[in-house]
């Protein structure tokens, strides 16, 4: 008889990508998806330790299992992921009501684990590392799914050592997957009818780098561009060190390449970045700012910041907030500093009040409002192509789909749309999508 599973998935894309072959791999066992804890026999979350903010999220869920635990012993508990790779044995210590822990290089080995908990109730735990050659193998593909926007994932791991983060301790170093085998999977997926493709990866400008029989990251994305039923690429996450001036000018001569880049710039302060161990200057960072809009004048970018980092000063964080002003982001994603326990910055003295850094967070979070509005109030009014996901959240005979900035757009139209790309006249602008008019099919 066919059991069932509850899977929840924090952080980012790499987590995403892991969690579809979570369900990929428990259905080849015979464990089906449900969409409440309630209905499982196997409860699972697949988690993120970047901030703490998600860490204390992810403890919380694991909490709420606890009661659905004690009601049905046969329950099977399990945490993989970030937090699972970087807390390990310390996990069953503290939850004792938690079956298995599964690490980041360890999502194969989970059907074995669950059947082995099952049989013969006993808790297990993997959070080895795999080396190099192994992880080769294991890169995951999806295939078979319906959707008309994936992720592909073309490197794992990171060499950067930021001293704010933890992604080198729990993701392993840094390898690029052969070039061959992602194009083998983007082929398949063009075949199944996905018409635009994320490459995906902890650094992926620095694709290929490590590897001298292997293609570099412009060379791919060349590849990926001539891939015939393919209308769109994006690509995550960028590291402002390595972006070449050759990956620049694809913004200008890659027809496919969508006009968005998420740059992170994390602070607008020499002396922040060199703490963070970032590799390069605000000088270099509004350099590259300046060589993108040049060559594509109406890409659009996005980035991350951190306030509040050990030693950060007004005058720092005024650096900062004139980077915002100039850069201008369609997007910004803040957060305020929290230690992650391993790294260099977790043992650097701060002596700044929490009153101060949240001050700092607020005015930073109300300057990027009114930019967003600004920058996406004048798309009202204007004609763009939408590439047509599924149905809206809105409501009956309501579609939504992205620009190629990936700003949602919903828009009435027949569902018959969905995968194809259409015309849309903007007519109002909120806070997190468009709302439009179909003009007309495109494509």
């Amino acid at each position: 008889m066919n059991k069932s599973f509850y899977l929840e998935t924090f952080g980012c894309q790499m987590n995403v990508v892991d969690s579809e072959k979570i369900v990929a791999l428990l259905g080849e066992i015979d464990y089906q998806q449900v969409d409440q804890p309630e209905q499982a026999d196997l409860l699972l979350l697949n988690t993120c330790a970047v901030r703490d903010k998600a860490v204390r999220k992810a403890y919380g869920h694991l909490g709420r299992f606890k009661p659905l635990k004690d009601r049905n012993p046969q329950l099977i508990v399990g945490m993989g992921g970030c937090i699972a790779q970087q807390e390990g044995e310390q996990l069953l210590e503290q939850f004792p009501y938690l079956d298995l822990v599964f690490g980041t290089h360890n999502v194969h080995r989970l059907p074995e684990m669950v059947q082995q908990v099952a049989e013969n109730r006993v808790r297990c735990k993997e959070t080895e590392f795999l080396d190099r050659e192994t992880r080769l193998q294991l890169f995951p593909t999806r295939t078979g799914q319906e959707a008309f926007t994936r992720f592909v994932t073309i490197m794992q791991g990171c060499d950067n050592y930021c001293s704010y983060c933890v992604v080198p301790y729990v993701r392993g170093r840094e390898i690029s997957r052969p070039s061959h085998e992602i194009l083998d999977e983007i082929h398949e997926l063009a075949g199944q009818g996905v018409r635009e493709i994320t490459l995906i990866g902890q650094n992926v400008n620095s694709y290929g780098t490590k590897d001298d029989t292997e293609v570099g990251f412009v060379e791919l994305l060349e590849q990926v561009n001539a891939v015939e039923g393919i209308d769109r690429i994006r690509f995550t996450t960028s590291h402002p060190k390595d972006i070449s001036p050759e990956l620049i000018d694809c913004f200008g001569r890659l027809e496919k390449l969508c006009r968005h880049l998420h740059l992170p710039v994390q602070s607008g302060a020499d002396t922040i970045l060199r703490a963070m161990n970032r590799g390069y200057t605000r000088e270099h960072y509004l350099g590259l700012i300046d060589r993108l809009r040049a060559v594509c004048p109406d890409i659009r970018l996005t980035s991350d910041i951190i306030v509040g980092f050990p030693g950060e000063t007004e005058a720092d964080f005024a650096e900062t907030f004139s980077l915002l002003e100039h850069v201008r982001y369609s997007e910004l994603y803040t957060f305020i500093y929290s230690p992650r326990r391993g790294t260099a910055a977790a043992d650097i003295a701060d002596d700044t009040l929490t009153a101060a850094k949240k001050a700092r967070f607020d005015r930073m979070l109300l300057l990027q409002q009114d930019i967003c509005q600004q920058v996406w109030e004048q798309d009202v009014g204007t004609v763009q192509e939408i590439l047509v996901e599924g149905t809206s959240k809105l409501g009956e005979g309501q579609l939504f789909g992205r620009n190629t900035w990936n700003r949602i757009v919903n828009f009435s139209g027949d569902e018959s749309l969905a995968g194809t790309l259409v015309s849309v006249k903007i007519t109002r602008s909120f806070r997190n999508s468009h709302l439009g008019e179909l003009v007309q099919s495109a494509s």
